[in-house]
């Protein structure tokens, strides 16, 4: 009997040694972790491979796990699941979670073998409660026209119809009918700039709490206004979206409603449910989810007339910021969107700025051949290269700039603040500061030549390249809404760009073939 019950005991040891070991409870439920996240540009022809993404083929789940949890200080969507975890009570347990930065489509390739690792990795980890997916909403991939909804599916054949699947999105996702069918909740981020990544994925967590528990039984509702909601209106602090996005935050508040989601969409990809989209979760409560899906896709609808764009060309707007008197004017250059798939070396309007002798200049351009021509140079040298151009026909040509190397910088920068999708650490890359011919000690101009992509979300593209940005008349930034929250607070005035490009804010610049018939704002093109 002694033997039996010590037999029993150094069983019960060993099984409690194995679970702190691999960072479990055994009373608390366990959630896993997954996400491929990419905003694909059905209009950018470099397609996005496996090598784009930060991912192993084959690494371990505990130096995957490792990764995850050092993300924990940031505030982005997985921070935000860590936070909501330890919180809730939940154990997580992810596998893959990657992304690349917007480009073109996936390949079939980079998809199947990155779907490959989370269903393996989901399969071999411990007994599942729960399934968190953090994801993007607008990937889409060479066989699939919504990745996101190929994601979910796959999912949730190898784990059945009773597992609780939540999915996280992005503002900018296309969401699919199909994809609500398929996941029991979907939460989209509610802000553009994107300042409550982290909220939502305590949220997600929360109801995944929940619902584990059996507290709540979910159930959605999905509406999609037949329009296009241009990218260029898509400022969740301005008109014409902060009503609504007001009236979501109002609408969550009611009792027995657990999440409400109103997307903008992602123009740039030519898919059948590209487009807004608001989805409504609540607590087994179908027509309330139903009522209130329909009214705010109304409230969308009804904004329709307010989303013509009539925005300045490249040269009217550098005429525009030499004119303006106060300082600094920032030119968002919106056909080179880098954050919406863009290549980042649009020239349109650096040759404006040159041909217009404007002084007191700053941008930033991805020119890899250019970077090294400034590094063999060395700084101080001389500078004569035609930069910017390169990557395709849409986004201009190359422009010779004559001038000096002022600095040579490996690209890596720190954000503090709360800023566009809630990075911490950002990377562009080893970086030339060109002075250009032409400059003042009061008026440099000044070109940053980079040898990767670079969102430019926070002022510190600039400021850590010795720029001093308050000072500066001109600072030309890649993007669309996303920057404003890091230039608003010092810039004298903003002024989006209707440039050419793969995010061009005109439709009319596109050929569309595979989007709805009859939607507001964009015409399907015959094939």
């Amino acid at each position: 009997m002694i033997h039996n019950f010590l037999k029993k005991l150094f069983l019960l040891f060993a099984v409690t040694v194995f679970n702190l070991d691999s960072g479990f409870s055994q009373n608390k439920p366990i959630i896993g972790v997954a996400g491929i996240s990419h905003e694909s540009n059905s209009f950018n022809i470099k397609k996005t491979d496996l090598e784009d993404f930060s991912v192993t083929i084959g690494e371990s789940q505990q130096e995957r796990a490792k990764r995850f949890f050092a993300g924990s200080t940031a505030k982005t969507t997985s921070a935000g699941y860590i936070a909501g975890a330890k919180q809730f009570g939940l154990e997580l347990y992810p596998t893959l979670v990657t992304g690349a930065s917007p480009r073109g489509p996936v390949t079939d390739r980079a998809f199947n073998a990155m779907m490959n690792e989370i269903i393996s990795g989901l399969k071999a980890g411990p007994k599942l409660q729960g399934i968190l997916l953090n994801l993007h909403g607008a990937m889409v991939v060479e066989s699939y026209p919504s990745g996101d909804e190929e994601i979910v599916r796959r999912v949730r054949n190898a784990f059945g119809p009773s597992m609780p699947i939540i999915v996280t999105h992005d503002f900018h996702a296309n969401i699919t009918p199909k994809m609500v069918e398929l996941c029991n909740v979907l939460i989209t981020f509610k802000e553009n700039p994107h300042l409550d990544t982290y909220d939502r994925g305590y949220q997600a967590a929360d109801i995944m709490a929940k619902m584990v528990s059996g507290k709540v039984k979910p159930v959605q509702s999905i509406v999609k206004a037949p329009m296009v909601y241009n990218i260029a209106f898509q400022h969740t602090y301005s008109e014409p979206l902060l009503p609504i996005t007001t009236e979501s935050k109002n609408v969550e508040k009611q009792p027995g409603v657990l999440a409400v989601s109103v997307s903008g969409g992602y123009q740039y990809a030519d898919v059948p449910w590209m487009g807004p989209s608001v989805v409504v979760v609540t607590d087994n409560n179908k027509a309330l989810a139903d009522k209130e899906a329909n009214r705010l896709s109304q409230m969308l609808w009804d904004t329709r007339e307010k989303t013509r764009i009539n925005n300045p060309k490249p040269a009217e707007a550098v005429k525009q910021a030499m004119e303006h008197p106060g300082r600094p004017v920032v030119l968002i250059d919106m056909g080179d969107n880098i954050g919406g798939g863009s290549t980042g070396d649009s020239s349109f309007l650096l040759e404006e700025l040159v041909k217009q002798g404007a002084q007191g200049w700053a941008m930033v351009i991805y020119d890899p051949e250019g970077y090294k021509l400034a590094e063999n140079a060395g700084v101080g040298k001389p500078f004569d290269f035609a930069v910017g151009g390169k990557m395709d026909d849409m986004h201009g040509k190359p422009v010779r700039i004559k001038g000096e190397v002022r600095s040579l910088n490996v690209g890596r920068y720190l954000e503090t603040e709360i800023r566009h999708g809630g990075g911490r650490y950002w990377n562009m890359g080893n970086t030339a500061v060109i002075q250009v011919e032409g400059s003042t000690l009061d008026e440099p101009n000044l070109l940053l030549i980079t040898t990767k992509t670079a969102s430019p979300n926070s002022a510190h593209i600039f400021i850590s390249n010795g720029v001093y940005v308050e000072r500066q008349k001109i600072l030309v930034v890649k993007g669309a809404i996303a920057p404003r929250v890091a230039y608003e607070p010092f810039a004298s005035k903003m002024i989006s760009v209707d440039s050419p490009g793969a995010t061009a804010i005109n439709p009319d610049w596109f050929k569309y073939y595979n989007i709805r018939e009859g939607l507001f704002g964009i015409e399907k093109s015959k094939k």
